[in-house]
């Protein structure tokens, strides 16, 4: 079982500005939350299949604590409130399927896999659109 256990850094993002467009965030707020999460610190504590997740940004940090497997409630990348489903997609690739609470919106979701070199790749998905950020452990 991989080891997702860690502080990581960013290191590269793609289509993040796109994603939020494509969730409905004014070109405002996109221009704010890229510039909020263009260093994002993330932390996960990983025990077998429990997990939990803390991103920080200069605007806002959000926790998860979630178990593969299991429905947990969460927050789209926009703040919207959801049920999601984490599976294991391969043995390093965790992937998360996310619905709305309320609403109706783009379908939603993320994965997250750890890499050979040990980088973390996170895609975040809203309808077509993908955005792909990589991290490196501190």
């Amino acid at each position: 079982m991989p080891n997702f256990s860690g502080n990581w850094r960013m290191k590269s993002s793609e289509n993040f500005e796109e994603l939020l467009k494509a969730l409905g965030v004014n070109v405002m707020l996109r221009k704010i939350a890229v510039a909020a999460a263009s260093k994002p610190a993330v932390e996960i504590r990983q025990e077998g299949e429990s997990f939990y997740i803390r991103t920080s940004t200069t605007v806002r940090t959000t926790e998860i604590r979630f178990s593969i497997g299991q429905e947990f409630e969460e927050q789209t990348v926009d703040g919207r409130p959801c049920k999601s489903l984490a599976k294991w997609e391969s043995e390093n690739k965790m992937v998360c399927e996310q619905r709305l609470l309320r609403g109706e919106g783009p379908r939603t979701g993320w994965s997250r896999e750890l890499t050979n070199d040990g980088e973390l790749i996170l895609t975040m998905t809203a309808d077509d659109v993908v955005c792909t950020r990589v991290y490196v452990r501190e």
